[in-house]
């Protein structure tokens, strides 16, 4: 709590402005100011953060014991998995599960509280397959500030909003979210279900890779300053690599992510070049079997993803600049896309140099991305990657709507819902959250969304959470309700 206090207000406003992008040059500067820190120091900034989040006031409704019994009536329904509403049906909820739907207008249960809907839509709450719960919104300054406390107090700043925006779900594909995603489940602070990854496990060289020349060669076993963060583990050859991956699942790794290939914003790890043999591929797809769970793999060229499919993983993050044979392939092997449908800097924030012109070539590779979807009826899950800026994380939900330039609106949301819960649930065993996301049924888990209008007609309602999502209940509580 010290460090926390410490602050003063000079500070609130880095949790609101200035945005950067992913692992950009700057980064290596920040790496510098980081150099003080270690994992425990990290984890101990949580608890500060943590202590703050338990003595908020209204944002902190998710924490509030709900009732045991609510019921939605006077409403539109979207399942999550149908093409269009239902009317006159009413739903129950009950000790954080929907135990009730009813087409008869049959009375309410003398110790529910009745939540009238206004004729709106109720719906799943929606599920990023793509996020960064820890690094989505922390900017570069509060990098360079090097304090812990003040990283941990911006995500959790974040992953209020998140959910405010009807995320009840994310899946956090990099960064040290085991303590934060605990702090969440056990009513520390409010935010999204999380299913964590843990660190990004990627070669020298590779995306991930952040490692100042100073500290380039490795010193024997010597971590670096993003290893030690948690938000990345550099591993060259079999052994370390198998080891990795089980320290990410002994910490709760629900899904593992290693780096396939370079990034877009990566300083200096090429977009072109590919990573993982794969031997070294096949090695972590055996011990995430081995633990009843899968990889997914980060890659953007043909080459990378190829291997990645020939060594048997099941996802492929981005893709944006594969070929139609390689699309084949993803359709042959069974296995899922989970990417971006970026469009413009807007989508990305400010990206100088080589990582502007990298960016050009995914925002040309989108629109072929979701054609070649539609030829090979691959497995497509949706997810917006912000990182590292603030400024960008209220564009989640516009992210989403980019989707309806290829499909039809009720296509998007069941996307966002029944079909990104799809994905979730390749996690198998290291599920978090055993139960059914993504859809309205009995027996389903209480995430769910009240929309002031109907969504299957108008996408863009989705845009204005705030304005437009009057209640939000995650876990059959609410966190909010405007009615």
């Amino acid at each position: 709590m010290k460090h926390m206090l410490r602050l003063g207000s000079k500070y609130s406003h880095l949790v609101h402005d200035a945005g950067c992008r992913c692992f950009s040059p700057e980064l290596q500067k920040a790496s510098l100011r980081l150099e003080a820190l270690s994992r425990r120091g990290f984890l101990s900034g949580l608890g500060a953060a943590a202590v703050v989040g338990s003595l908020a006031g209204p944002s902190f409704a998710q924490t509030a014991a709900g009732p045991s019994k609510t019921l939605f009536r006077e409403l539109r329904l979207f399942d999550g998995k149908s093409g269009d509403v239902k009317s006159g049906a009413q739903v129950l909820v009950e000790n954080g599960r929907i135990t009730g739907i009813d087409m008869t207008n049959a009375p309410a249960p003398a110790d529910a509280v009745v939540v009238s809907c206004r004729n709106g839509v109720l719906m799943p709450g929606l599920i990023d397959a793509h996020w960064h719960a820890i690094f989505a919104a922390v900017p570069i300054n509060v990098l360079l500030n090097g304090d812990p406390g003040i990283i941990f107090a911006s995500s959790t700043a974040e992953a209020e909003r998140t959910l405010s925006r009807g995320f009840t779900t994310i899946r956090d594909l990099g960064g040290p979210s085991f303590s934060f995603k605990q702090a969440i489940d056990t009513g520390l602070i409010p935010g999204p279900r999380i299913y964590p990854s843990g660190a990004m496990i990627t070669t020298s060289g590779g995306h991930a890779d952040l490692r100042l020349p100073s500290e380039i060669p490795r010193d024997g076993g010597k971590l670096s300053k993003g290893e030690l963060l948690g938000g990345a583990a550099i591993v060259d050859g079999i052994a370390d690599l198998k080891m990795r991956i089980r320290e990410q699942l002994l910490q709760g790794a629900s899904q593992i992510k290693l780096v396939g290939g370079g990034g877009v914003s990566s300083p200096r790890s090429p977009l072109d070049i590919v990573t993982f043999s794969e031997e070294e591929l096949r090695a972590g797809v055996e011990v995430a079997q081995d633990w009843n769970t899968y990889v997914t793999v980060h890659a953007y060229t043909s080459r990378a993803i190829r291997r990645a499919l020939a060594a048997g993983v099941q996802s492929i993050e981005h893709a944006h600049l594969m070929d139609d044979e390689t699309a084949a392939m993803f359709a042959e092997k069974g296995a899922w896309l989970s990417t971006q449908p970026f469009l413009s800097m807007e989508d990305t924030g400010p990206l100088t140099g080589p990582s502007a012109d990298r960016a050009q070539q995914l925002f040309a590779g989108t629109p072929k991305i979701y054609g070649f979807v539609r030829k090979h009826g691959i497995k497509t899950a949706w997810g917006s990657d912000v990182l590292f800026s603030p400024a960008i994380g209220p564009r989640q939900n516009v992210i989403l709507t980019h989707l309806a330039n290829w499909y039809k609106n009720a296509e998007v949301l069941q996307m966002a819902t029944s079909g990104n819960a799809e994905l979730l649930s390749l996690s198998n065993l290291r599920n978090p959250y055993p139960g059914k996301l993504g859809v309205i049924e009995e027996g389903a888990l209480a995430d769910l969304l009240v929309v002031d209008g109907n969504p299957l007609d108008d996408i863009r309602l989705m845009e204005d959470p705030h304005k437009n999502f009057v209640v939000i209940m995650k876990d059959g509580r609410p966190h909010k309700n405007v009615l």
